[in-house]
């Protein structure tokens, strides 16, 4: 059996789908909201996250930063937001930069829960 090429994407997987993340959490900061030379809105933000997930049968706390990026119409939907917000975000996993290669989520879909 032919071994898996570094980066080849799974039999029957988009390589699209291959790269989603969505994570649920509370907006812990938010950067101002700028615009790229093509005049795209973009703001870039960090999401804090904490839950209780199971690995190998036993329960485990899970807590996590990630920075975030968005563009377009959900930058806007960012640029009011407060710290302390919760939300869901979704998007894929890209490196910072060409030199930084630490991954940052580009989200594409955004849901802001609703406060009871």
């Amino acid at each position: 059996m032919p071994a898996e090429s570094e980066g080849a994407v799974p039999v029957g997987v988009s390589p699209q789908l291959a790269n989603r993340t969505e994570l649920a959490g509370q907006l812990l900061e938010r950067g101002i909201l700028r615009y790229t030379p093509a005049g795209v809105p973009v703001i870039e933000f960090r999401v804090a996250h904490m839950s209780e997930q199971i690995e190998a049968g036993t329960s485990r706390r899970v807590e996590c930063e990630l920075a975030c990026i968005a563009l377009g119409t959900t930058a806007l939907l960012l640029k009011e937001a407060s710290p302390g917000t919760d939300l869901t975000v979704s998007g894929f996993l890209a490196a910072k930069s060409l030199k930084q290669k630490v991954p940052v989520l580009h989200v594409t879909m955004i849901e802001f829960a609703e406060k009871i």
